[in-house]
C-alpha cells in the first residue's frame, strides 16, 4: 500500500508529475502501424503462467548464450524523462507477450500494443487525464483476444487486435474502498482484481468480474472488523497490489497488504487485524474463504505479504509459496493453508517479533530504534519457482522509528543493497545467496539455467541459477522498478522507474535479444 504520510511508498516516492503528451478521453484507441511479422515465444500472464512461477518455458536464453544478448529495439514513451506518477516512475508492470505482440500499461493507465519483432506501435489506448494512476504497478491481462486493465476507478476490456473498447465498468468501488492499481488475472471466464487499500471497516476489496461483460460476480472484504487505533488514522488498509494465483483446485489466492497503523496504535490497541499481511485463499467461483495464513499480526511496519502467491508441489503435495516485505518466504499446504516452513531472506536485525510481542502484551520497545527489513525492504517484488528451488530478490534498507506516532518509520541510510537467493522448495533451506549493488526491484525470472532481475540503479542482471554467480550485466538508460518478461529469444525490460541519481533518461520499453543463426 502507499505511504500517505511520508515521501516513501511501495517502491520510491520522489515527486509527482504528469505525462507531457496529449491525453484523450477514456475509450479512445489511437492506432499506428499494423502488426509486423510475428516472432515465436510468449509471456501470456503477468507472472508467465497462472501458477505465477515466473519460469520462462520455451525460452532459448541460457548461460551459454546470454553474453550475446543485445538491444534489438526500444519504444519511447512520450513525455519528459522526469514524468513520475506519484514518484513511482512511469512503468512498473510486467509486459504481456501474446501472438507476437507486447502489451503494456504505464502508470498513467495508458495501454500500448507493440510488435515483438520490431517494437513498432500497433495501437495505443489513452486514458483521460483525470484517470491517471499511481502507485501501480498497473498492467494488463490478455486472454482470448481481449485485453483487460484498470484505471484507478474503472475496469475495462479492449479488443486485443484494435484496442477498441468491449466493455467498461466504473461502479465497482464504493466510497472509501481505495483505487485499482493491480495487474489483473483472468481465468475460467472471470477477471480477478483488488483495490490497493480501503478505509476501515472493510479495508480493501477483492473482486471477481464476468470476463465477457465486466459485471461483478463477488466481493471479499480484507479487513472485516474495525480497530480503533487503525481507524483513527483515517488511512487505507489491507489492499492487494500484485496479481493473484488461480489454482486448478477451483481457488484463487491473494497476497494482502498491511493494516497501516502507528507503533502507538499497535501497543495500545493490539489486534491480529485479519486479513492484513496474509495470503487469503478463496473459492474462485463464489469468493468464500477457504483458508488464510497471516505472516505478521498487529503489524506496524508496513510488512505487506503482498507478493504474488505461487503454486508448486513439494514432496508430492500441492503447496503455495508466499512472501513480502517482512523479508520472509513461507510455504503453505495448498489445501489447508498450514505452514510447512518459513525462511528469512535478506538482512534482519532482530526486530522480527516486535508486532507479535506487542500483540501479546510483551513489548519492551523504546524509541528511537532501527529495524530491518524496513518498510522498503524484504521481498518487494515477485518470486520465481523452477525445479526444486524458489528464487527471491530482496532489498536491504533499514528504517527507524523516532517517535511512537510514526507509521512505517523513515529510512536511515542512502546506502542500499540487495540479495538474490535460492531456497530449497522442499525444506526452505538457503541454497545460495548473492549480494547485488542496488535494490533488486525487477522480481526474479527464470530462463533455463538463469535467473534474471533488474536493479533500481539501472542494471539488467542474469545469474547462474545453480550457483548464484552473475554471468551477465548490462546498463539501462534509466532506473527500473518493473518485472521483466521473457519470450523465446527476447527479454522485454520496462525502463521507467523514478529518477535515481544521474539516471534520468527516457521512459522506454527495451527488447534485448539473442541473435538467431
Amino acid at each position: 500500500m502507499r505511504n500517505v504520510t511520508t515521501t516513501w511508498g511501495r517502491r520510491f516516492v520522489v515527486g509527482a508529475a504528469t505525462l507531457g503528451f496529449v491525453l484523450v478521453p477514456l475509450g479512445v484507441a489511437v492506432s499506428s502501424a499494423g502488426a509486423a511479422a510475428r516472432s515465436p515465444g510468449e509471456w501470456p500472464y503477468a507472472n508467465g503462467n497462472l501458477s505465477n512461477t515466473r519460469d520462462a518455458v520455451g525460452s532459448t536464453i541460457t548461460a551459454s548464450n546470454v553474453s550475446s544478448l543485445t538491444r534489438a529495439w526500444s519504444f519511447d514513451l512520450e513525455g519528459k524523462a522526469t514524468d513520475d506518477v506519484g514518484g513511482y516512475g512511469t512503468l512498473a508492470a510486467a509486459p504481456i507477450v501474446v501472438n507476437g505482440t507486447v502489451y503494456m500499461q504505464d502508470l498513467h493507465s495508458n495501454v500500448y500494443a507493440l510488435s515483438l519483432a520490431t517494437g513498432k506501435l500497433e495501437w495505443r489506448y489513452v486514458i483521460n487525464k483525470k484517470e491517471k494512476s499511481g502507485p501501480g504497478p498497473n498492467g494488463v491481462a490478455v486472454v482470448d483476444g481481449t485485453v483487460y486493465g484498470a484505471t484507478p476507478k474503472t475496469v475495462f476490456a479492449l479488443n486485443a487486435a484494435t484496442g477498441q473498447v468491449i466493455w467498461s465498468n466504473d461502479s465497482l468501488l464504493n466510497k472509501g474502498q481505495g483505487t485499482f492499481g493491480i495487474q489483473p488475472q483472468v481465468a475460467n471466464g472471470r477477471v480477478y482484481l483488488a483495490s490497493q487499500y480501503g478505509l476501515l471497516p472493510g479495508g480493501g476489496v477483492l473482486l471477481a468480474l464476468n470476463a465477457a461483460t465486466g459485471t461483478l460476480i463477488w466481493r471479499f472484504k480484507t479487513v472485516p472488523t474495525s480497530d480503533a487505533g487503525v481507524e483513527s488514522l483515517g488511512a487505507g488498509a489491507g489492499g492487494a497490489w500484485e496479481t493473484p494465483l488461480v489454482s486448478p483446485d477451483g481457488s484463487v489466492t491473494f497476497g494482502i497488504g498491511n493494516p497501516y497503523q502507528s507503533l502507538a496504535s499497535a501497543l495500545s490497541h493490539p489486534e491480529k487485524l485479519l486479513y492484513t499481511d496474509s495470503d487469503v485463499n478463496l473459492n474462485a467461483a463464489t469468493g468464500t474463504l477457504r483458508w488464510y495464513f497471516q505472516g505478521v499480526s498487529n503489524d506496524f511496519k508496513d510488512y505487506d505479504l503482498q507478493a504474488s502467491p505461487i503454486a508448486a508441489r513439494a514432496n508430492g503435495v500441492p503447496v503455495v509459496i508466499g512472501g513480502g516485505k517482512m523479508g520472509v518466504v513461507y510455504e503453505m499446504n495448498a489445501v489447508t493453508g498450514k505452514l510447512l516452513w518459513k525462511t528469512p531472506v535478506g538482512v534482519h536485525n532482530g526486530h522480527d517479533n516486535n508486532s507479535l510481542n506487542a500483540l501479546k502484551g510483551r513489548s519492551t520497545l523504546k524509541v528511537p530504534f532501527t529495524y530491518e527489513p524496513g518498510a522498503l525492504g524484504g521481498v518487494l517484488t515477485n518470486m520465481a519457482v523452477a525445479g526444486n528451488s524458489v528464487y527471491v530478490a530482496t532489498c536491504n534498507l533499514p528504517f527507524a522509528f523516532t517517535n511512537t506516532d510514526q507509521v512505517n518509520g523513515t529510512p536511515t541510510s542512502k546506502k542500499v543493497s540487495g540479495d538474490v537467493e535460492a531456497l530449497n522448495l522442499t525444506t526452505g533451506k538457503v541454497q545460495w545467496r548473492t549480494t547485488v549493488k542496488g535494490l533488486p526491484l525487477g522480481a526474479a525470472t527464470v530462463s533455463n539455467n538463469l535467473v534474471f532481475t533488474t536493479l533500481l540503479n539501472g542494471k539488467l542482471l542474469a545469474l547462474n541459477r545453480l550457483t548464484g554467480t552473475v554471468v551477465y550485466e548490462t546498463s539501462l538508460p534509466r532506473s527500473t522498478n518493473s518485472p521483466i518478461s521473457v519470450a523465446g529469444n527476447t527479454v522485454i525490460v520496462p525502463v521507467g522507474g523514478p529518477k535515481y541519481g544521474s539516471l534520468n533518461g527516457k521512459a522506454q520499453i527495451i527488447a534485448f535479444r539473442i541473435p538467431t543463426p
